[in-house]
């Protein structure tokens, strides 16, 4: 309990506040990565309580966000098979494909699985060979180690009916498409604590000094926050531009090595699509030629479904900071949680959920 109660203690988050505002001189955006940092911000209202001069915006930081809507259409037709057990994390079963979505797929007779866990899937192979066991790995390096670790078991195993559909993106070649934008906005990061505590802050050094910018890894609490938020404008107003850690009970400089080591050893880096914004160079992760027989979308030949977006959806201007969900037409209206048009309205991460769920909206 002591992190619940320590990094929500309102006096403490008080105080930083106070010293927000004295730091504060002009105008700053700030956006934070993570959706789970979105949800948060929104739940404890601390975008309200900010001096009117700081302006927090909504990053790219949800996985199950920017998922491309190919990857999702290609899920479908795998687990539409009668031969497929098809497993997913559970946020993943309401993300509207193109017409479709995980549960409709199931409520149609398809073998859709939630599991906690990739070894999960594993097992459901080990157990039922028979069967063609698929896995959706989505997400960004935090869930790489875990994805990457059950294709290495399953290799281990001999597990021939075990395969992954691979959908990873990084962080900070999102975070460069932004900054290079001629339309950005943002002018300091709050970074994703848990993919810091897997990857480190080298990564983002680089992209401090190359677009001046100061990047503060941080956590997922009010005072987490509001640390991370203080720290970013004082460097602002200072003209600095570096990586300050602001969560180190958790994250250190070399992340962690095991984690960083698996990921390396089965997946490479590859240009990959991101839902409403498009293909980021250097940006995902797929399986090495190595893991080649694990590898989904080639054992099921579904690499060249291609739908396109919905126009009206604007969640790919929203996950750049570029707009918020309220300035949506669709948002409340044609876009609900019970009838999504993107995948921001469905995911517990989900920029479009958290104002949805904060009955945050200017119409």
């Amino acid at each position: 309990m002591k992190y619940l109660t320590e990094f929500r203690d309102p006096v403490l988050a008080r105080t930083l506040l106070d010293r927000i505002a004295a730091a504060t001189t002009r105008s700053w955006t700030i956006m934070e990565i993570c959706g789970g940092q979105t949800h948060s911000i929104l739940r404890h209202g601390i975008d309200q309580l900010l001096p009117d001069e700081i302006e927090l915006v909504h990053g790219p930081g949800c996985p199950v966000c920017v998922t491309p809507l190919e990857t999702i259409d290609r899920a479908l037709a795998v687990a539409a098979r009668p031969e497929v057990i098809f497993t997913s994390f559970g946020d993943m079963l309401r993300v509207p494909g193109s017409k479709d979505d995980l549960f409709r797929v199931k409520s149609r007779g398809g073998d859709v699985r939630m599991v906690y866990s990739p070894l999960e899937a594993v097992k459901l192979a080990r157990e039922n060979p028979d069967r063609e066991v698929v896995f959706l790995a989505v997400g960004f390096e935090t869930t790489a180690p875990g994805n990457a670790m059950a294709v290495k078991q399953a290799a281990a195993e001999g597990l021939t009916n075990f395969s992954e559909i691979v959908s990873h993106v990084l962080v900070p070649p999102a975070m460069s498409a932004i900054l290079s934008s001629p339309v950005n906005r943002v002018q300091g990061f709050l970074a994703a604590g848990h993919v810091c505590t897997i990857m480190g802050w080298g990564e983002y050094e680089p992209l401090a000094a190359k677009y001046n910018v100061p990047i503060v890894p941080t956590g997922f609490e009010p005072v987490d926050l509001l640390q991370g938020i203080l720290a970013c404008v004082e460097m602002l107003e200072r003209g600095e531009a570096r990586v300050e850690n602001r969560y180190d009970r958790v994250v250190r400089a070399e992340g962690n090595p095991a984690a960083r080591a698996v990921v390396d050893e089965v997946y490479e880096v590859c240009d990959r699509p991101w839902r409403g914004i498009g293909v980021i160079p250097d940006s995902g992760l797929r399986l090495r030629e190595a893991f080649a027989a694990f590898d989904a979308e080639r054992k099921f030949d579904v690499s060249d479904i291609a739908p396109t977006e919905p126009e009206i959806c604007i969640s790919g201007e929203i996950l750049q900071g570029l707009k918020k969900p309220d300035q949506c037409p669709a948002f409340g209206n044609d876009c609900t949680p019970t009838s999504p048009l993107g995948a921001t309205m469905v995911s517990s991460e989900g920029a479009c959920a958290a104002y949805w769920k904060y009955h945050r909206s200017r119409l």
